[in-house]
């Protein structure tokens, strides 16, 4: 049976270069076992709420997937020895979600405005 869920991981910030490691190792737990990806998004660095071991800032990965139970426990288990990875979120959804999340359209957002501030400062 193939369930639907969403991830989100935050990596330790001198680790982002192994981000899309992580993303395709994970990638390839969910196709080994026949789930897919409907979505990846690489949300950069941001500032934590509050600090983890120290750290104030992560880096921010969303996965979206749809995979077996076991493939998920590998997933877990993965995270669970990463020591890279300083949090992870996953969550069960009920539908596949493949359009850009709500952080993905502000940094588009974002990205257009400062575009038009610099053709129209020129």
């Amino acid at each position: 049976v193939m369930n639907h869920y969403e991830i989100v991981l935050l990596v330790h910030p001198d680790h982002s270069e192994q981000v899309q490691t992580i993303i395709k190792h994970c990638s390839g737990i969910v196709k080994n076992t026949q789930g897919k990806v409907h979505r990846i998004e690489d949300w950069g660095r941001r500032q934590l709420a509050y600090p983890i071991a120290k750290v104030h800032k992560a880096h921010y990965a969303l996965m979206n997937i749809e995979c077996t139970l076991r493939a998920l426990e590998q997933l877990e288990e993965f995270f669970r020895h990463s020591e890279i990875v300083l949090r992870q979120m996953i969550l069960a959804v009920s539908e596949i979600r493949t359009e850009p999340s709500p952080v993905k359209l502000q940094e588009q957002e974002q990205e257009k405005d400062s575009r038009q501030e610099t053709s129209s400062a020129g």
